[in-house]
């Protein structure tokens, strides 16, 4: 026992003693030495705090917006009454039959506290009678005041004993990409629905030279005429179509801007009816042949094609091919975002245009017009006022030029002739015009009276 102590002992000494030696004789001393030198390797970043929440959703409050929200948005129901065939004589002779009651149902936004409310036109488009519930369930008949097809924007009122709680229109110039906002309304009749994402695109185009705000929050049919909010609960937008082919959500939907919905609705209750400016130009289209062939496909701004007689782009002194590149303070990058702001603007207004006339950039002031031209219902003829060349040529002082003729017609010879008269209905512009040709029946014959350029008239019926 004494012998295994004695050389347990004898281990520890020598191992004790080869430890020390290894340190003194044999280990080398590593070291970084750090100097100071203007090629160094530290890297910038930024000393911006961050929260302890951490970083993305997190950071914003969505609950002050929503709660500012929901209590400003209805439901609206469109009440549509038709008539259904009861017997196999209805469904042959078309008469007869019982009246059927269809409800179509939306939402809209209170805009003031005596009952004003915004909503889309397709909400309530047909509608026989319309109802608003408000988020506390209570139910009030509403009174059609004004409608926009264009813009999809209709008013109505309703005569509520309180004072209601309504939302602002914001600046939607404001608004930016990536920005979160919120999509309030009804969907599928589900009431005070809230859903969040972000503002995906500004100035998207749907077909209709509309500028919509494009998002990726939610919304489903039912939100149609709800509110678009910032997380400030500020109305920036007016929700009004989905991208689908279901029907239903899956990604994408659209917004009318704040601004235009406002101009919009300021125009209902002061004119009567939507007071637009028109420039009285138009672009030169993009993505075809002739663009890409003039080297006009990727240009950033609004490549001017035509300039229409008389109009606020001629007497402004703009050119075909000068390009537009901002209106005010809006950026054009593309055509939306010119119609876009026009859209807000009404006849009389004077803005100040910024074009690049062979790569020198001009500021030019327009003062915007009445518009001049359009394409009527119906025959889809394009129409412009009479310039005073066109009354002295073909010596009347009323009526409305043809400048464009769909291809079904074009064996009549109806270009460059004047409608003075559709049926009994005299034609003094083109708003005349467009009524005239709207109330054309299907299926009674219409006569169009006409003068041409030597003073001839010619009387053509459609059947």
């Amino acid at each position: 026992m004494k012998k295994i102590a004695s050389l347990l002992l004898v281990a520890v000494f020598a191992g004790a003693i080869t430890l020390v030696g290894y340190k003194f004789f044999i280990e080398k001393e590593n070291f970084t030495i750090i100097t100071q030198t203007s090629e160094n390797g530290f890297v910038n970043t930024s000393y911006t705090p961050t929260s302890a929440k951490g970083a993305g959703i997190n950071e914003v409050d969505f609950t002050t917006a929503a709660e500012n929200t929901v209590n400003a948005v209805v439901h609206v129901a469109n009440i549509t009454l038709r008539k259904s065939p009861t017997t196999i004589f209805d469904i042959f002779y078309g008469h007869g039959g019982s009246t059927v009651p269809q409800i179509g149902t939306g939402s809209g936004v209170i805009i003031s506290s005596d009952g004003y409310i915004v909503t889309n036109n397709h909400v309530i488009s047909k509608a026989n009678q319309l109802q608003v519930t408000l988020n506390n369930n209570k139910t009030y008949d509403a009174e059609l005041i004004g409608t926009d097809p264009n813009s999809d924007i209709a008013l109505l009122k309703i005569d509520a004993k309180e004072k209601l709680p309504y939302l602002a229109f914001a600046d939607s110039d404001q608004t930016k990409i990536g920005e979160w906002v919120l999509a309030v309304g009804n969907p599928f009749n589900l009431t005070s629905t809230v859903t969040a994402g972000i503002v995906s695109a500004k100035a998207r185009n749907l077909g209709k030279h509309q500028s919509f705000i494009q998002t990726d929050a939610a919304v489903n049919p039912g939100n149609s005429g709800g509110a678009l909010v910032n997380t400030n609960g500020d109305l920036v937008g007016i929700n009004t179509a989905i991208s689908s082919q279901t029907g239903s959500y899956i990604g994408y939907s659209f917004a009318v801007p704040s601004n235009i919905a406002k101009k919009v609705v300021q125009d209902i209750l002061e004119y009567g009816n939507v007071q637009k400016g028109f420039m009285g130009i138009s672009p030169a289209p993009v993505n075809t042949r002739d663009a890409i062939e003039k080297g006009i496909n990727n240009i950033d701004g609004v490549y001017i094609e035509r300039i229409e007689p008389e109009s606020a782009a001629e007497e402004a002194g703009m050119k075909i091919g000068d390009i537009i590149k901002k209106v005010d303070e809006i950026t054009v990058h593309k055509y939306p975002d010119l119609t876009g702001y026009l859209s807000t603007k009404r006849p009389g207004d004077t803005l100040n245009v910024v074009i690049d006339r062979d790569k020198e950039l001009m500021e030019l002031p327009l003062t915007l017009k009445e518009r001049q031209q359009l394409v009527v219902p119906e025959m889809g003829l394009e129409v412009r006022n009479l310039t005073e060349h066109d009354k002295k040529v073909y010596r009347t002082k009323t009526g409305v030029k043809i400048i464009g003729v769909p291809e079904r017609y074009r064996g009549y010879g109806l270009s460059e002739k004047v409608i003075i008269k559709v049926d009994e209905v005299e034609i003094g512009n083109i708003d005349d015009a467009y009524n005239a040709f709207g109330a054309i029946s299907k299926y009674d014959k219409t006569v169009i009276t006409m003068l041409g350029s030597n003073g001839e008239r010619d009387r053509l019926i459609f059947q």
